[in-house]
């Protein structure tokens, strides 16, 4: 019986690190840089293994992780790079085991275009925003109190408003600009332009020059090479 052809995985965040990818997929093939047209990439929720992990700042606001939603006319360039696909994917969608390592994201395949000679098209899986009924329906309101409303002490997953005021989590965006700036102009100034606050008008340029302390924001030593770009 011959394998089943290989997923691509689009990396936004911290999958835009390829050593951090590979401590979730050791076997990555085809390593390659894209950009995803009609999408924007934003700090727009709080993850819970921050929290887990101990780098949120509740305090501060600073909880917010990266996710991708659709918007007329946005792009930017991200990492894409394929994976077998054995145990990542059933009938022709993410696996459970797969939804676990994303679980609050809504799992899409979504277009991409290839940088450099050629700009080969293809599509990979992407993590979307989704909402907290959708992870409800998925997990059970028990694992969503659990990781949310006591374990981060949050009001909600995906419910907040673009003027609540939250931050990103700065370790992990130090993380995501280091993974970028590595990855050559064309993906740092993508990262910098195309990235935006949960408002969806700042830009992580712009919030980078008024905060420069984030990337002076150390994660704590047995972290340090999962979020050191």
């Amino acid at each position: 019986m011959s394998k089943p052809p290989p997923i691509t995985i689009i990396g936004l965040g911290s999958l835009l690190s390829e050593r951090s990818s590979r401590l979730t997929f050791p076997t990555l093939a085809n390593w390659r840089l894209a950009r995803v047209e009609g999408h924007r990439r934003c700090f727009a929720h709080p993850a819970a293994i921050f929290f887990e992990r101990g780098i949120a700042d509740l305090a501060a606001k600073r909880i917010c992780s990266l996710s991708a939603e659709p918007c007329e006319g946005a792009s930017f360039v991200c990492s894409v790079f394929d994976v077998p696909s054995d145990g990542l994917m059933e009938n022709g969608a993410p696996s459970m085991a797969f939804r676990e390592r994303e679980e609050e994201f809504d799992l899409k395949m979504v277009p991409y275009t290839e940088l450099g000679e050629g700009q080969t098209q293809g599509s990979g899986l992407c993590c979307l925003r989704s909402t907290d009924e959708a992870y409800i329906a998925l997990w059970g309101k028990e694992l969503y109190e659990k990781k949310y409303i006591k374990g981060a002490n949050v009001e909600s997953i995906w419910g907040y408003t673009p003027d609540s005021g939250l931050l990103p989590c700065h370790a992990y965006l130090r993380h995501c600009m280091l993974a970028a700036e590595k990855l050559g102009p064309a993906c740092r100034e993508s990262f910098l332009d195309d990235t935006f606050l949960i408002d969806r008008t700042s830009t992580i340029r712009e919030y980078l020059a008024a905060n420069p302390q984030v990337m002076t924001t150390m994660p704590p030593p047995e972290l340090a090479e999962r979020y050191g770009g």
